[in-house]
């Protein structure tokens, strides 16, 4: 640790605000690391084990695998392009969508889930329309993956586009400059030296595809996710049913720091 003083030109000793404030932002780290390892130390493993091979909790984790992948892919095959188009476009139209790519991470979980029911539910035109068809939007996978997909993409797109913007321009225009479509640029000279950020953002893409609760429970309660799993869980059984899958989306997201750290690429910086 560093020393907690330092001397001035005079001789007199001071405070040192470096020290002063790693102390206090100790604290912080304190509030977030104490509740993980109680989480993780609150049940013996063998009872965590025995209560993950239940019927309900594998049901649970296998849809949240599935639907979480689908969403990312759909974001990713839909976010990375207007990722490059906004990490190459100026002026006033791309500040107007960038907010708009924001906006679903400043609304509560419960207000996206709303949102998309005005759009999505089963009194809509679309919904009807879906119903109609064999193809519902609510109380299905196919709404899990709506509602996923609506709180996850803003993070691949906005880290695409950060991982894209950090990419030198002037590589693209000698590639444009030899005759190379922006096509085959983009594939040849902007992915694979944005690639890593571009996976970054994926990986979060993932980790809050499959946390999501607010929006997803509003959607389709069933099937249930994971966190929907843990909600009822807690609210019909108490606390100690609800801990082994939250154990699990403590691996999730450990594992999503692990891997962006393995690329060597912060999304929040």
């Amino acid at each position: 640790m560093p020393p907690t003083h330092s001397r001035t030109e005079g001789g007199v000793e001071r405070l040192d605000w470096l020290s002063v404030a790693f102390l206090l932002g100790a604290v912080l780290l304190c509030y977030y690391l104490v509740p993980l390892v109680s989480l993780v130390v609150a049940q013996p493993p063998g009872a965590v084990l025995d209560r993950l091979t239940t019927p309900d909790v594998t049901a649970a984790v296998r849809t949240s695998v599935l639907t979480a992948a689908v969403s990312t892919a759909l974001a990713t095959v839909f976010g990375l392009p207007l990722a490059y188009w906004l990490a190459r476009t100026e002026g006033r139209r791309s500040a107007l969508v960038t907010a708009l790519v924001v906006l679903p991470l400043v609304l509560p979980p419960i207000v996206s889930g709303m949102v998309l029911l005005t759009v999505v539910g089963p009194n809509t035109l679309l919904g009807s329309a879906a119903t109609a068809v064999g193809v519902p939007l609510t109380r299905s996978v196919v709404g899990v993956v709506l509602a996923q997909t609506f709180v996850a993409s803003p993070f691949v797109v906005v880290t695409a586009k950060a991982a894209v913007e950090s990419v030198d321009r002037s590589l693209e225009y000698a590639s444009r400059s030899l005759g190379k479509s922006r096509w085959t640029t983009f594939r040849r000279v902007t992915l694979p030296i944005a690639w890593p950020g571009i996976l970054a953002g994926v990986t979060l893409g993932f980790a809050r595809a499959i946390g999501e609760f607010g929006a997803t429970i509003m959607l389709a309660y069933y099937p249930r996710t994971m966190p929907v799993q843990i909600w009822v869980s807690f609210t019909t059984r108490g606390l100690d049913e609800a801990f082994p899958i939250a154990v699990v989306l403590l691996g999730v997201a450990v594992a999503t720091l692990v891997v962006i750290n393995a690329l060597g690429t912060s999304p929040l910086e």
